[in-house]
């Protein structure tokens, strides 16, 4: 393998670099969304429903904030927005519309820090391969010199270069799919 990446010539480098980058961060957000996907919601929304039916509004805020992940996030951002509102009125179609707004921010906020490092790996997607073909277009500059240089075309002069080119290539191309899959 190193061999390949040798081969490969300058463009490995930073080809190296974004698969590092890209493999940290896929196995970073694998771990965070499989953390998230065992918590029970359901069991959550529906304790909240009822300690929130019972009156028990500083207990349902307890049991949010004690539970890890972004629905009790967004849920606790609601219970805390109804608990503000509700010592200035008590009307069910003022506190709902102040309710939702509190919601849908903070749905958007928690979304953001579940898609944190996101953008890093549409980058690598769309940089990998510009870098692949960037190594191509050098693999074959040392090859069009080498042919230059002996003055005759001998196929062990130009395999170097042609070798190059389709390394860094395949490289670019293979660190994109590993970092655009796991993004989209």
């Amino acid at each position: 393998m190193l061999e390949i990446i040798i081969k490969g010539g300058s463009m490995m480098v930073p080809l190296v670099a974004e698969s590092v980058l890209a493999l940290g961060i896929a196995l970073d957000r694998w771990l965070a969304f499989r953390r998230d996907a065992k918590i029970d919601v359901r069991t959550l929304r529906a304790k909240v429903l009822r300690l929130l039916g019972e009156g028990r509004l500083a207990e349902a805020a307890d049991l949010c904030a004690s539970t890890p992940g972004p629905v009790s996030a967004v849920l606790l951002a609601g219970i805390q927005a109804y608990a503000r509102h509700s010592k200035v009125t008590q009307r069910a179609e003022t506190l709902r519309p102040l309710v939702e707004d509190a919601l849908e921010d903070y749905a958007f906020t928690a979304m953001r820090a579940v898609g944190i490092r996101m953008n890093v790996l549409s980058f690598i997607g769309t940089s990998a391969p510009l870098f692949g073909m960037t190594g191509t277009v050098t693999g074959m500059i040392k090859s069009f010199n080498a042919i230059a240089g002996a003055g005759a075309l001998e196929g062990g002069i130009v395999a170097a270069g042609i070798a190059e080119a389709l390394i860094t290539t395949a490289a670019g191309l293979l660190i994109a799919m590993g970092a655009v899959i796991p993004y989209h």
